[in-house]
């Protein structure tokens, strides 16, 4: 049975990409890609003998590709048909995916505040907890809520640093020491991503000179993937609050997260934390826009 679910999914990749190839082939005019008209063509786009002989490929090798024949094909070759197809980076993981490699990571976006629809919706999210971190766990926006319910002050600057070095945020932590392991793994797993990024390396190092319990924990050498979690915090003003912690990437921001805490249902923390909020009304201030 799993053979026969790997052969229909074979099959259909296969015709996805040859239909994916044909459809990105016809976009591109010779022009684009600074080859003279050659006249009127019976169909738009490039020929495939075109793109075979910009990307450097055997004409009959590329005819097959489109054709989704049971073909070897190399990272390098899936580069320069994207580049000659002008993939945008989108559609050039899309084309690996097709091909049935892993898809090549890209450079992700500098350390930058959000956007601005993505900023109305973390100040949305209120009086709910939410931030912005980048692919190094630096914080790039974060809500009020966040701050008043997990205790982030002015030099709370990356999350990783902040689990392990800010007092407050420990304190109010329900399960501080079971989730320490995770989150290191998390963050080892995050920098495998970009193996030539020292910085990643820095903030480990550095860390582990003040936190002695990351340190035992970065030497595990642990790796975890996660896009959600519960965390319950013991508030001094609200009491017990559960939430679930949800991570969602940001496409227009490589690298980027946003992550969102929804009060767990039953748990009385919808309640209890919109009675905090409001005593802090003063404290929020809305995002203009």
């Amino acid at each position: 049975m799993t053979s026969d679910r790997s052969a229909v999914s074979r099959d259909r990749r296969r015709v996805e990409l040859r239909e994916f190839l044909r459809s990105r082939r016809a976009r591109v005019s010779p022009a684009d890609v600074g080859m003279p008209d050659g006249g009127r063509r019976r169909t738009p786009g490039l020929r495939r003998e075109e793109v075979a002989v910009l990307a450097g490929v055997g004409v009959s090798w590329y005819t097959w590709l489109e054709q989704g024949r049971d073909i070897k094909v190399s990272e390098e070759v899936l580069d320069a048909i994207a580049r000659v197809l002008l993939l945008d980076p989108t559609e050039h993981v899309h084309l690996y995916l097709l091909a049935g490699l892993n898809p090549p990571q890209f450079a992700s976006a500098p350390s930058v505040p959000a956007p601005p629809q993505v900023q109305r919706l973390l100040d949305a999210w209120s009086p709910r907890p939410g931030y912005i971190r980048d692919r190094h766990w630096n914080f790039t926006d974060i809500n009020e809520a966040a701050r008043i319910v997990f205790g982030y002050g002015d030099s709370d600057h990356n999350c990783l640093v902040s689990f392990f070095t800010n007092v407050r945020y420990r304190v109010l932590q329900r399960h501080w020491a079971d989730t320490a392991p995770d989150v290191v793994a998390g963050f080892r797993a995050d920098a495998a991503r970009y193996p030539e990024d020292p910085e990643f390396d820095r903030i480990a190092e550095e860390l582990a000179q003040s936190s002695p319990e990351f340190a035992e924990l970065w030497d595990r050498h642990d790796v975890a993937e996660h896009t959600s979690a519960v965390k319950a915090v013991d508030h001094p003003e609200a009491g017990k609050l559960v939430f679930d912690a949800t991570l969602l990437a940001l496409p227009e921001l490589p690298g980027h997260h946003l992550i969102l805490h929804n009060p767990r249902p039953s748990t009385g923390t919808q309640e209890r934390l919109e009675q905090l909020m409001g005593t802090h009304t003063s404290l929020v201030v809305s995002h203009p826009g």
